[in-house]
């Protein structure tokens, strides 16, 4: 946000990147809005010589600087540095790092963006949703050699809500839906078993769930979608190409979405 004349000049100073002294300067002019207000970053500061610099740069703009320093002699540096220039100073991460220390008795690991490692962790998730959602239904069979885990089974067995569930675990899932008109993609086979999760269901309760589909989607109940006969003969399509898989296989009857995907990672784990 940077204006001509703003009213606030705020320098965020950081050892590392100084994404989070931005997010929080930003939410708190956020709270002011509308107001002139320019952002300067100070990213990766690692010297006093710089510390010095900014400090001077700010008593002469009378900017406030906001700071996310975790190195110590660095934090200490800017205070003394602030206050031999009369410039306002926030320390944004230093005092709840030291209350943390001394509530827990341990020492801090000082090293400057390590909230960087979460945002890859976040990064990683992100990924396996999209990979979810690509790879879903085998609309692109090529990501079967690419998941870390690959669903089978028939039509309304969850393979679509548990590749989801497991995206947000950070594991790259495809689902591959089993139909006696359809071949399976030759990528499944060329698998290791171990990658291959087939999924099971009981007819009585295949059944209900499927009539409660067309039901959702207003077409009648009587579909052949939903008849025991189709069900019967889906079911054992799908058993016959598992015990060709020789999979695992997870009966998902009765069984919420996150247990079958407990028992998956539980399984996946495995030595």
């Amino acid at each position: 946000m940077s204006h001509a004349n703003p009213e606030v000049i705020v320098y965020v100073v950081s050892d590392a990147a100084g994404d989070t002294g931005e997010l929080v300067v930003r939410a708190a002019i956020a709270q002011f809005h509308p107001m002139n207000t320019e952002i300067r970053r100070a990213p990766f500061i690692t010297e006093e010589s710089g510390l010095q610099r900014i400090v001077q740069q700010a008593k002469q703009s009378d900017a406030i600087v906001l700071y996310t320093l975790v190195i110590p002699n660095l934090r200490n540096s800017m205070k003394k540095l602030a206050d031999s220039f009369s410039v306002v100073a926030i320390d944004l991460l230093g005092s709840f790092i030291e209350t943390l220390e001394q509530r827990t008795g341990r020492k801090s690991r000082q090293e400057p963006g390590l909230n960087h490692v979460l945002d890859a962790d976040y990064f990683r998730k992100v990924e396996a949703v999209e990979f979810a959602v690509k790879y879903d239904d085998a609309r692109d069979t090529s990501g079967v050699l690419k998941a870390d885990i690959v669903l089978v089974g028939v039509s309304r067995t969850s393979k679509t809500p548990l590749s989801m569930y497991l995206a947000h675990q950070k594991f790259k899932v495809a689902n591959v839906p089993l139909v006696p008109e359809l071949k399976p993609p030759e990528e499944l086979f060329k698998l290791p078993k171990r990658k291959i999760i087939g999924l099971t269901i009981g007819v009585s309760y295949l059944n209900t769930i499927r009539k409660e589909r067309l039901k959702a989607l207003g077409l009648p109940n009587n579909a052949s979608y939903a008849t025991t006969d189709r069900i019967e003969k889906e079911l054992l399509y799908a058993d016959t190409i598992m015990k060709k898989l020789d999979c695992v296989v997870i009966d998902v009857s009765h069984r919420a979405v996150e247990e079958t995907a407990s028992l998956i990672m539980e399984y996946v784990r495995m030595p």
